[in-house]
């Protein structure tokens, strides 16, 4: 019989410090910052979370949280097994993932990620050709910033992602970060002059433009912590141009958006040709060339191999690197397939006591 004391708990390889239950417990606390919160979300009485706690702190012979605050706080300790809490209750999905996996590629699910403009303008067209050939796994699109995206690939959250901002620098030993294709930023116009001012009218009769006239040009943009406006910023300084003194008309949330502002010719606009491809196509829009300027940038296919990968996770991989033409492919490589397309035609493990494949 163990003795009872305060002291850690002794390793063993037949015994555990602690339970799966007690590390969701510890989880939900640290999330939602009180011992109710955390019993609502896992759907059990709050005596019945503190009696986890108790236990656990019993059990490791150290102070998890600090109650004296108005909101439950994380010790030093606590913060540690958080950490580690996090990574075990991943490896425990991950496991169930590929248990379930061993059956076959007509079931299961592929979860992927992609920034915003990759996210509305290239993933649903590689979506759907992979659902063509595997209609039965259910496709999940989780669209954010590139810095909230590839930090939850990292976390095994996601199966892989593709983006187009720069990859945290804390984040490149652990991920795989591979080329996958290459946009360009270009300077749009309204097809249509709409007479709203002298600028619009000089534009219609303009083919090719100098770097000065740019400062001249009523501009319309993302917000100032947009990370496209960002990329495209910086690239003009490149050129020597200074972005902060252009004439920003109107500051906006959406590419859908500025599209339509530049429609309605209250300015010009960078737009990436993957989000423009229709309206260049259909005349609603007119390019506008920069003498010796040009914006690209790359779009990253991010991966973590230290993480499981599901059957639907490697193909629906091999068949989007299949599609590149070149390591690094422009628009006429596979974004154009997907830009050209249309014109032709879990997180929380919750309920203590539930299995944890739930």
């Amino acid at each position: 019989m163990k003795s009872k004391t305060s002291a850690p708990w002794p390793l063993s390889t037949q015994d555990s410090p602690f339970t799966l239950d007690q590390l969701q417990v510890v989880r939900a606390i640290a999330q939602h910052g009180s011992f109710r919160r955390a019993a609502d979300s896992l759907y059990i009485s709050q005596p019945a979370v503190s009696l986890q706690v108790q236990n656990l702190e019993k059990q490791l012979g150290t102070q998890l949280f600090d109650r004296s605050a108005r909101k439950v706080q994380l010790t030093e300790a606590g913060h540690m097994l958080l950490a580690y809490s996090n990574r075990i209750l991943g490896l425990c999905q991950e496991a169930c993932r590929a248990i379930r996996d061993l059956q076959d590629l007509n079931r299961g699910t592929l979860t992927l990620g992609a920034s915003q403009t990759v996210g509305t303008y290239v993933m649903p067209r590689l979506i759907g050709q992979f659902r063509q050939q595997h209609p039965h796994v259910l496709v999940q699109l989780h669209v954010q910033s590139t810095r909230r995206i590839t930090h939850r690939v990292a976390g095994g959250d996601l199966d892989l992602a593709i983006v187009g901002g720069e990859v945290p620098y804390e984040l490149r030993q652990t991920l795989e970060v591979l080329p996958y294709g290459e946009d360009e930023f270009i300077l749009v116009t309204a097809a249509v002059e709409t007479g709203r001012n002298a600028t619009e009218v000089w534009l219609m009769n303009q083919t090719l433009l100098q770097k000065q006239d740019l400062q001249k040009l009523p501009f319309i943009t993302l917000d100032s912590q947009s990370s496209t406006r960002h990329t495209i910023d910086l690239a003009l300084g490149r050129y020597g141009l200074d972005a902060d003194a252009f004439r920003v008309e109107i500051e906006l949330s959406s590419l859908e958006a500025m599209k339509n502002a530049v429609r309605a010719g209250l300015g010009v606009a960078f737009l990436p040709r993957i989000a423009i491809e229709q309206e260049l196509a259909a005349g609603s829009l007119r390019p506008l060339e920069v003498e010796g300027i040009v914006i690209k940038r790359t779009l990253w296919l991010v991966t973590n191999p230290e993480r499981y990968q599901s059957q639907s996770a490697q193909v629906f991989r091999k068949q989007i690197l299949q599609q590149r033409s070149d390591p690094l492919p422009g628009i006429s490589g596979a974004l154009a397939t997907i830009a050209h397309a249309n014109s032709a035609n879990r997180e929380e493990t919750n309920v203590t006591g539930s299995s944890p494949c739930a």
